[in-house]
């Protein structure tokens, strides 16, 4: 197998205390917590592939605000470099998992380090200041 070096994107979606996550169904790191996201398609802006990226796996739509930061992922199988950008909603609608989330939901920023959520994601909130 030939492995690239694949553009992905990812929304951290914060409203009051809470932030969005999705339980992923696929690989890399099949059932941890991360946030909503996934490859970017060809000739589609990263922004407009965040925004399409949280419908598809939440149901919700979200306005993608800022790049925050970036990360690379290089697994035996992968190598993703992935652009996470700030996103809002205008309220906390219940979310919805669809397409590759085996689930979805708002999770309180002080009780986060108790899932298993994908490498580096806990570390990621804490380097953003999200998470004291």
């Amino acid at each position: 197998m030939t492995r690239r070096v694949e553009l992905a994107v990812g929304a951290v979606v914060l409203h009051h205390n809470h932030v969005l996550l999705v339980r992923r169904s696929t690989p890399p790191e099949v059932g941890r917590w991360s946030f909503p996201g996934g490859r970017v398609q060809p000739g589609e802006r990263m922004a407009d592939a965040a925004a399409r990226e949280v419908r598809e796996e939440t149901g919700l739509d979200v306005e993608i605000n800022h790049p925050l930061d970036w990360v690379e992922h290089i697994g035996p199988n992968h190598h993703f470099v992935i652009v996470d950008f700030a996103a809002t909603v205008s309220e906390r609608q219940t979310p919805t998992p669809g397409d590759d989330a085996a689930d979805a939901r708002w999770v309180q920023l002080d009780e986060i380090s108790a899932l298993a959520l994908v490498d580096g994601l806990l570390d990621f909130l804490r380097a953003n200041r999200a998470l004291g």
